[in-house]
């Protein structure tokens, strides 16, 4: 007979609170079920699960009852479990629609392909006897990019002559690994500030969260594109920009082709807030904004633009 939840940690994790111990689950199909304290079994790994994980945005926390922190009990180590949950949601930029997906298939085939590769999070899949894949992940050994950004307590023209350079030469490569994907016909899928990290050892960006495709029937890594642009407007800015963070005199002299296609409130057009700001880098910006006729087709586009603004950048400026 099978061990139960209590015997197996007695054994196993006896540290671990008898009052908190729950129940064995090899099948995760019913993800909502699965809490503090019970152990999910795959194969012959057997993870303790700690707390649900969430997404801390805007100051909220997100809760994601289908991704458990847990703790590895033949290891000892900490992982990250995602179980599979399905979802399908419109998304519009500007006239242009897009239908995103979420694919634990589509994560678990670009695990496989990343793996070694620290420019992207880790980890392996392993099916569940239901045949659910549920990923494995490393912790990335990192901070979010976003959060040592805010951090930071400087001026903005010294963040932006001191420490921007290499931040941008940075994301440079993180945009690297993204047409790496793109190359062999893969999407990132989710591309956020807050899904890419610092690395502690090494100070290399990492991606994480691949397990959203989407259509975009304009341009086949679109979506992905946008989400570069995103960024890009964070670090150049040292933040976000608001139209209703502004003052009324600053707000004078925003318009609407000053903002950006996914959110109309953001200014893109950041050159007018910082006019030491390189026309090279924010002709990138403007890309991205109300007012833009061209949009990137590629991550090749993108890069070698970014890489004419950043060697401008040592150029002296009035």
């Amino acid at each position: 007979m099978a061990p139960s939840a209590r015997d197996l940690l007695a054994r196993m994790a006896p540290d671990f609170p008898a009052r908190h111990v729950g129940d064995l689950y090899t099948d995760t199909t019913e993800f909502m079920r699965i809490s503090h304290g019970d152990v999910i079994v795959l194969e012959d790994r057997h993870f303790l699960v700690l707390r649900d994980e969430a997404e801390r945005r805007f100051g909220m926390e997100d809760p994601k009852f289908w991704v458990k922190r847990c703790r590895c009990l033949e290891t000892g180590g900490r992982n990250i479990l995602k179980l599979v949950f399905h979802e399908t949601f419109p998304m519009t930029i500007g006239s242009m629609m897009v239908t995103c997906t979420r694919s634990p298939r589509k994560e678990t085939r670009i695990l496989d392909l990343v793996h070694g590769d620290d420019r992207f999070m880790q980890g392996v899949t392993i099916y569940d006897t239901a045949g659910n894949p549920v990923r494995i992940l490393d912790v990335v050994a990192g901070k979010r990019l976003d959060e040592k950004i805010e951090a930071l307590e400087m001026p903005h023209r010294d963040y932006f002559h001191g420490l921007f350079p290499e931040v941008l030469e940075r994301f440079i490569e993180a945009c690297q690994a993204i047409k790496w994907l793109h190359d062999r016909g893969e999407k990132h899928g989710d591309i956020r500030r807050d899904h890419l990290y610092v690395l502690y050892d090494t100070g290399r960006f990492a991606w994480i969260d691949f397990d959203y495709t989407f259509d975009f029937q304009e341009s086949p890594f679109g979506l992905d594109l946008f989400g570069l642009g995103n960024i890009i407007q964070f670090l150049v800015g040292m933040g976000q920009h608001n139209t209703q963070d502004m003052t009324p005199s600053q707000r004078a002299d925003i318009t609407t082709d000053d903002c950006s296609i996914m959110f109309p409130n953001r200014i893109v057009n950041l050159k007018k807030l910082f006019p030491y700001i390189p026309d090279s880098l924010n002709r990138v910006l403007l890309r991205f904004s109300l007012a833009a006729e061209v949009y990137y087709d590629t991550a090749k586009e993108f890069i070698d633009d970014l890489s004419r603004a950043h060697d401008d950048l040592s150029k002296p400026t009035v």
